[in-house]
């Protein structure tokens, strides 16, 4: 696990350290590929410079985010961040993280992107990548 990513997860609750830890630990493992940094002050997954996934602690609980996942159309990933194209879950317990769940959403987070890379060249208008 990412050092910075470790010591954010540190910060937190232990259900929360639970939950996020096992994020993690799974994201690293599907996406061994992706490059992990703390972004923006939460701890985002990248492939090809393109954020695809992360998560943060909100009231509700930790906010699981992936960037293109309104388009994954997956029912379960229903919080939609508005005029982006990103779709989220929270969990309150490492018990709720379904990972069967969770490896089809990595496995669509590598094949459904939208350009957030370079939005801010674009002036805000998003483009599919893949």
């Amino acid at each position: 696990m990412n050092k910075d990513i470790k010591a954010y997860n540190a910060y937190l609750t232990k259900e929360e350290q639970n939950i996020t830890n096992s994020l993690a630990e799974f994201i690293d493992s599907h996406l061994p590929e992706a490059e992990s940094k703390i972004w923006h002050a939460h701890p985002v997954w990248f492939l090809e410079g393109n954020p695809v996934v992360g998560y943060s602690k909100q009231k509700p609980g930790i906010r699981l985010m992936f960037w293109s996942g309104l388009s994954f159309e997956e029912d379960k990933l229903n919080v939609s961040g508005g005029k982006f194209k990103d779709a989220s879950i929270f969990y309150t317990s490492a018990e709720d993280i379904n990972t069967k769940d969770l490896k089809r959403w990595l496995k669509k987070s590598k094949t459904i992107q939208w350009d957030y890379k370079n939005i801010v060249k674009r002036k805000g208008l998003l483009e599919r990548l893949k």
